[in-house]
């Protein structure tokens, strides 16, 4: 039994890397920012959608591992092949604009990470943006790997900075467990938002193509799986006291509207030096390596879709269209950053709420593909997958519909 569970571990730890890091990394600073500004206006309220969104993000999770052991392909890869170019060109469009903003997002969480202690942008989006060109560029999917995994431990910080800020823990509990829902259009938003970023169309794509090119087979497939929802749970416990620090910083004082992720972390100074610089060190990593994932993840699905090579192990004169792409996201989305005047704050909620509106989309698209028995065989989705995925396309686009009535109502 000893030996059994020794070699199962041993897998486990050889298969650790994408459902990890996808999960981890999708509290980026369009996220940290959905998640502050939840806590910050509507207190410990949202928290209810903590397990259901989590439930929702693990079958999705577990789904896209799975095609990518069975199959060997990428999600844009086997889109192409199933629905043909011209439906693969407008979804690798839709996903080309979504995740421009969300790398944008990430470059503005990297200025405001630093501008706290007086570093100006001009220095640290450029430099931010060399740093992580270059891991990925200059590394191999093994190094790059390895860099991503312990960065995503440095997300504890956020834990640390709500355990300061001492946040009413029984009204934080009690929000988890029972649902408080009313329509008022900026609610509805922060819905969609907190959908949007937990289970964002960009980690269904990198998910797949990360477990491709790392090699993971059928055999490996329990211990990924295994790693995919480790992954989503560290996700959700993150997300947890990033709105439980807000509540407990900025609701329980006077409700309102913040300006970004960085307003957060200066909420916190009156509670004591430590909590506001973690939050700030938090989202500096969380932002660097988001801006290093997201584009990647862009990178990937549209050179898989449009049938170019793609991959970090491949050389830059044998991929140029995946790494001049790459390489033209990071360039734009920090270029919007150093652009003054340019709205970020509106831009980062706009990025949240267009990956839920785009997520139902994808969502149909991969359960078209993993339901069928001749790509599949035995793996296709089981009963339980196909209801929560079906649930959650159904209840996302009654969200999307329901905001669009109330701003029409409202205008």
């Amino acid at each position: 039994m000893f030996q059994r569970l020794r070699s199962r571990l041993l897998i486990f730890l050889a298969v650790l890397g994408p459902g990890f890091i996808t999960a981890v990394v999708d509290n980026d600073a369009g996220g940290i920012f959905t998640y502050s500004e939840a806590g910050a206006r509507f207190g410990y309220n949202p928290l209810w959608t903590m397990l259901p969104v989590t439930v929702v993000l693990i079958v999705t999770q577990v789904m896209c591992s799975r095609m990518g052991a069975v199959t060997g392909k990428g999600l844009s890869d086997l889109i192409r092949e199933e629905f043909g170019l011209r439906i693969t060109f407008f979804v690798m469009a839709a996903l080309l604009v979504v995740n421009l903003t969300n790398v944008t997002a990430n470059f503005a969480g990297i200025a405001g990470s630093v501008e706290i202690f007086g570093v100006s942008r001009y220095i640290s989006v450029p430099l931010g943006a060399l740093v992580v060109w270059l891991l990925v560029v200059k590394g191999t999917y093994r190094s790059v790997e390895k860099i991503f995994l312990v960065a995503s431990v440095f997300y504890v910080a956020y834990v640390i900075s709500a355990i300061m800020v001492e946040p009413d823990w029984g009204e934080a509990i009690k929000s988890s467990v029972i649902p408080v829902v009313y329509f008022d259009g900026p609610y509805v938003a922060i819905l969609i938002g907190l959908v949007g970023t937990s289970v964002a169309p960009w980690m269904q794509f990198y998910l797949q193509a990360a477990v491709v090119e790392k090699g993971v087979d059928v055999e490996q497939f329990a211990e990924s799986r295994a790693e995919v929802i480790v992954g989503c749970v560290a996700m959700a416990f993150i997300k947890f006291f990033i709105i439980v620090c807000a509540a407990g910083a900025i609701w329980s004082v006077q409700p309102r509207e913040i300006h970004d992720a960085a307003d957060a972390a200066m909420a916190l100074q009156p509670l004591g030096p430590y909590a506001y610089i973690l939050f700030s060190a938090g989202l500096f990593n969380a932002s660097l390596l988001a801006a290093s994932i997201l584009p990647l993840s862009t990178a990937y699905s549209v050179c898989e879709g449009l049938g170019f090579e793609s991959g970090v192990n491949h050389r830059f004169e044998d991929a140029k269209v995946f790494y001049g792409l790459y390489t033209l996201l990071i360039v734009v989305g920090a270029g919007l950053v150093l652009w003054p005047g340019f709205p970020l704050v509106r831009m980062i909620l706009l990025s949240q709420v267009l990956n839920g509106v785009l997520l139902p989309i994808i969502l149909i698209l991969i359960l078209r593909l993993v339901n069928r028995r001749d790509l599949m065989g035995k793996y296709v989705n089981s009963k339980f997958d196909n209801l929560m995925a079906y649930g959650t396309v159904v209840v996302m686009i009654g969200l999307s519909l329901t905001l669009v009535a109330l701003t029409l109502w409202t205008s």
